[in-house]
Order: structure tokens, then sequence, then C-alpha cells
């Protein structure tokens, strides 16, 4: 990979801001200034440096957000605030949500420039399961746990099968879905005559929402969470 490219695609600059660095002997590789915006660099074994600072290469990225409400699930918007607004460090590396959390839904947020990796976990014929934490107007009863197992009749159609779980804590519940309609959750919640008052997504497959993560916070993935998603 060209130098000028390597730099530009991790951000250090555009095409011609990176050529006037090298052309300034401000980049290095292995420790030899490069002024050559054409020399060929190894993203694996070279050593690339800026004003002294290592710019490792990123190829793909995995991260693990936790949404806060207010924020919308999309990669740019004029007048709201968006979740890559969030993860600024990584906007140059072409990143996007893995699906997406209403507005007013925070909890588990996937973050990516894998299209593959979102395809696996987002195709309807996946199935991955989603488990959400509600807290509804009303306690869950007997009734409401058998309606979300046989599947809620909808304005789209049936729903699939869906888990319906009381919590020890009144008025909340746990959700795990099979599919991901529009507003699901609340739609079905409302079939019941239930309404949804606070929704948090905290599982998506057999990967947890870190505890430890903020509101608005995130992490790289690590090997063993990537290979949870694959369960």
């Amino acid at each position: 990979m060209r130098i000028d490219k390597y730099l530009a695609q991790m951000g250090v600059g555009t095409r011609s801001e990176v050529k006037q660095l090298l052309k300034k002997g401000r980049v290095t590789i292995n420790d030899q200034v490069e002024k050559s915006p054409k020399v060929h660099v190894d993203p694996e074994d070279d050593k690339v440096c800026c004003d002294g600072e290592t710019i490792g290469y990123i190829d793909k990225i995995y991260l693990m957000l936790n949404k806060p409400k207010g924020v919308i699930s999309a990669t740019e918007d004029d007048a709201q605030r968006t979740v890559i607004d969030l993860v600024s460090e990584y906007q140059h590396l072409g990143i996007f949500p893995v699906g997406r959390l209403d507005k007013d839904t925070e909890g588990l947020l996937l973050i990516t420039n894998d299209g593959q990796f979102n395809h696996d976990l987002m195709s309807p014929k996946k199935h991955v399961a989603k488990t959400y934490e509600v807290l509804s107007e009303k306690n869950i009863t007997n009734h409401d746990i058998d309606m979300f197992k046989s599947g809620i009749e909808l304005n789209d159609g049936a729903t699939k099968p869906a888990i319906l779980k009381p919590t020890d804590t009144p008025n909340q519940s746990l959700v795990t879905l099979y599919e991901g309609r529009y507003h699901q959750v609340k739609r079905m919640f409302h079939a019941i005559d239930n309404e949804v008052k606070a929704l948090k997504r905290i599982k998506i497959g057999a990967l947890p929402l870190d505890e430890d993560l903020a509101p608005g916070t995130y992490r790289q993935l690590t090997q063993e969470e990537l290979e949870l998603l694959k369960q």
C-alpha cells in the first residue's frame, strides 16, 4: 500500500495534506524519514510514524457502544446528533451502526465498517436474538407471556414467537426477539394493552452489554466477544 494512501485511510489527513507532511519530513517508516508519497509499506510489518506518533493500521473495526437516549442510529444527520458523532476517533474508517435503536432507546449497539459482519447479524434469515430490558406501565401477566410466545398480530403481520419474562423489579421485564421490525417492542406491548416507558437493549445473540460502559461510551470488541456473536 502506498504511504500516502495508508496515512489518509488512518485519518492523518487528506491525500494532499499527507503529501505535505511527507514533503516536510514529518513521516518516518521504520525510523527512517520518508518524503515520497509513492513508497509502499506493509501494514503488518512496517512501523509508520507521523510527528513521532506511531500510526497503526486498522482494517476492520468492531465497537460496542452503550447508546444513550436522544441520539439517532444513523451515520450522519444535519439536525440531530448521531451515534457516529459519539465515535469520532474512528469516523475516518467508514463506520456505521449495525442495525438501529430508536432515538429514545438506549443500550447495546454495535458499530463497524464490515459489511459482512453487519449482514450476518441483521439478516432476517439469521434470526439473531436481541434482548431488551423494558419498563412498562403495567406489570406482566401470564397471559401476556403466552401471547408473546404465540406471536402477536400487528398491522404488518404476526410476529415470530418471542420470550417475555418478568423481573423482580415492578413493571420491568425482559423481552427477547428473533426479528427486527420497526418499533417492534413498543408495538407488541401496545397490542397487549400496555405501553413501554423505557427501553434498553442489553444483549445481541450471546453478547451482553458491558455494564462498565457508561451511556455514550464505547470500546472495541474482544476476540472472545466476536466469537460469541458467531454462536
